[in-house]
């Protein structure tokens, strides 16, 4: 005969201890909050540079032409990496946006885990990186062969990394099933 044991009850110590770890997760609502200060500051950015593009364009030669409109696409990446960084990460890590009836919500949001966030961070990163390495390359001759090949490393540093990180990733999902 076998004594049944009564339900493991938790502490009041305990469970105040893990009511407080949980609430701490709102402590990266301010850090969020600052991401979204960073995409005003993109915005500034995007809105000088393109009126930098605006007010040259009859001057400015093709390589010129083509530098600046690179250096909007950068920023355009790097906003949306915010954004996504931002929605994703609250969304993983505080709390559910509450935006079921929204007519804008984007269809991806609710559906990034943290490994696809990685993934796609790592891939904006690779775009942003190819962005600068081509506007390098557009600046050839005012850059050394050291300034040239630098960036070509840091490049192919980032490109290795991302597909490392997918195979990780892979390889993750593949044990876990």
């Amino acid at each position: 005969m076998t004594i049944m044991q009564p339900p493991v009850r938790h502490s009041l110590i305990e469970r105040s201890i893990e009511t407080l770890i949980f609430a701490c997760r709102w402590l990266l609502a301010p850090i969020f909050i600052g991401l979204a200060v960073g995409i005003v500051v993109l915005l500034i950015k995007f809105a000088q540079r393109t009126w930098e593009l605006l007010t040259h364009v009859l001057t400015a030669d093709g390589d010129s032409t083509i530098i600046g409109i690179l250096g909007l696409v950068d920023l355009a990446l790097m906003g949306s990496l915010v954004i996504m960084v931002m929605f994703a990460g609250y969304e993983n890590f505080v709390s559910k946006l509450d935006l079921t009836d929204h007519k804008d919500k984007p269809s991806w949001m609710g559906h990034v885990g943290f490994g696809d966030l990685k993934l796609k961070l790592m891939a904006s990163i690779v775009a942003i990186s190819a962005i600068h390495v081509l506007e390098s390359f557009m600046n050839v001759e005012h850059l050394s062969n050291r300034e040239l090949g630098w960036s070509v490393g840091i490049h192919l540093t980032f490109v290795v990394s991302g597909v490392l990180l997918a195979v990780m990733d892979r390889l993750t999902v593949k044990a876990v099933e």
